[in-house]
């Protein structure tokens, strides 16, 4: 168990990096409101961005991002809608997903911009 938090850690980090480097402002890493969490908010412009963040070892199940379910998805919505209430924000919202898997020492990042939609 602790190896896989450790690794979702990695993969936490490693995404904050790349958001920093493409322009965005990291706001806030793992932040809970009712029982939901978002893995990382950030600011790109006018454009707040909410990322969940999926990293494996492996991909024999599938690829990180096919894990980020309908349900997830309304979670996340429904935390970043709070978010936004919360501190009063005007901005536009956009859901993204990176993953990271790792092979060996390495690892590959695969950051899907506007990944869904709120319904």
């Amino acid at each position: 168990m602790a190896q896989s938090h450790d690794i979702g850690q990695t993969g936490e980090t490693i995404a904050a990096e790349h958001l920093k480097q493409q322009g965005c402002q990291i706001l806030e890493t793992n932040w809970q409101s009712n029982h939901q969490e978002i893995d990382i908010i950030a600011r790109q412009g006018n454009t707040l961005v909410i990322v969940e963040v999926k990293t494996r070892s492996s991909n024999f199940f599938g690829e990180p991002e096919v894990f980020v379910t309908k349900h997830k998805q309304r979670m996340l919505i429904k935390a970043a809608n709070h978010y936004v209430s919360k501190n009063e924000l005007d901005l536009e919202i956009r859901f993204d997903i990176i993953s990271v898997l790792f092979k060996d020492q390495k690892y590959r990042l695969s950051h899907i911009e506007d990944a869904f939609y709120p319904h």
